[in-house]
């Protein structure tokens, strides 16, 4: 019987050497035909006659060059490989992805504006003296809990479709209670001393009263009914602000602030003139200062940043032009549709502010639910 290192040595074909002309191979199958057949008693037991040889899955013999691609073939295949499908799945679906945002954002919030200003129109056509817009918050929290209760996929959709819009108006609310801020030297100019104490006082002290009474009625009843508190859901936060916005509202600041004083009824009137560089003045404000530390926003609000940014710029702005602080805060907030200023848009969008408080009471009903199951 032939051992395995009999075999070895009578195969022709060395495997060292993988160039081995073609007419070896017709040799070796000869060889391979001459072996003795195997008894049958051995055939039926030759797993304890011929130990198990295991085979080793990589082969540390040197392949010809038909066999072997290097790493110096294969790498630059995976670089075309992944860039063209970062080409393929990356570019155009983002460039298109940005300007269905856009759209997207657009058509969302232009709808809460126009709904704002349907409702304003109607209620003053009827002579009603309750806030429009809360009457359509109530509204739209009314229809998105039947939507849940009957249709929770309308729901859910209803509230995809609104959440650009929704963003926007969080990112940016402080900015629409701030033209009362800004134009507060107008206000305060006629009021004697004595008086504007007083009122600071008065002010200060209800402030500090609302929030203890409202603190310790919602202790108390907390203890009286025994409420067990759950966490609140998660709210999707704004994305932060870019130094590109920052780099073009300075830009944008900055020319509209030279023409108005080159061209003082650029855009037809005084108002609309100073309009641009105000509200990009107002909006830096607020940009800059929420990015201040959380320790310096304690003491100096991004609210009180952008109304004082608003108000330098007034002041430069009459400075130069020879106008004075007080008819440029005049242009900052007209109260007149036909003459609009910077602090005229920024109130626009109160409306529109109460009417999404209506999407975030739908995403907090859990809470709601509890409390009403007390």
């Amino acid at each position: 019987m032939a051992t395995p290192s009999a075999i070895s040595r009578n195969l022709p074909l060395s495997l060292s050497n993988p160039r081995s002309p073609p007419t070896l191979v017709a040799s070796c199958l000869t060889s391979l035909s001459n072996f003795p057949r195997l008894p049958p008693h051995v055939a039926s037991n030759q797993q304890s006659y011929f130990p198990k040889l295991s085979v080793p899955s990589r082969v540390h013999a040197p392949a010809s060059k038909f066999l072997r691609m290097g790493p110096h073939k294969t790498r630059p295949l995976r670089r075309f490989q992944v860039k063209s499908m970062g080409t393929d799945s990356g570019s155009t679906p983002l460039g298109l992805q940005s300007v269905f945002g856009v759209l997207h954002l657009v058509v969302s919030l232009g709808i809460i504006l126009a709904m704002d200003k349907f409702l304003k129109k109607a209620f003053v056509a009827a002579a009603i003296k309750f806030p429009s817009a809360l009457f359509g918050m109530f509204c739209i929290f009314t229809i998105l809990v039947i939507l849940d209760s009957t249709v929770p996929a309308a729901a859910k959709s209803l509230m995809n479709f609104f959440q650009p819009a929704l963003l926007f108006i969080q990112r940016w609310l402080p900015l629409f209670y701030v033209p009362s801020l800004v134009v507060l030297p107008l206000a305060v100019k006629d009021i004697p001393a004595a008086s504007g104490l007083k009122i600071c006082f008065i002010i200060v002290g209800g402030w500090l009263a609302s929030l203890s009474v409202a603190g310790y009625t919602a202790i108390a009843v907390r203890k009286i009914v025994k409420t067990e508190m759950i966490p609140a859901e998660p709210m999707e936060k704004p994305s932060p602000f870019t130094s590109i916005e920052v780099w073009t509202w300075t830009g944008i600041f900055l020319v509209s602030f030279v023409s108005a004083l080159l061209y003082p009824t650029l855009l037809g009137t005084n108002a609309r003139t100073c309009l641009p560089f105000l509200l990009a003045s107002t909006v830096l404000g607020y940009v800059v200062g929420s990015g201040f530390p959380s320790t310096v926003k304690k003491v100096f609000h991004p609210i009180i940043c952008c109304a004082l940014s608003a108000d330098l710029a007034a002041l430069a702005f009459g400075y130069f032009s020879q106008s004075g602080l007080n008819p440029v805060l005049g242009y900052y907030l007209t109260k007149a549709s036909s003459n609009p200023g910077a602090g005229d848009i920024l109130m626009g969008f109160l409306g529109s502010v109460i009417l999404s408080f209506a999407f975030s009471m739908f995403k907090q009903r859990k809470v709601s639910d509890h409390f009403f199951k007390l």
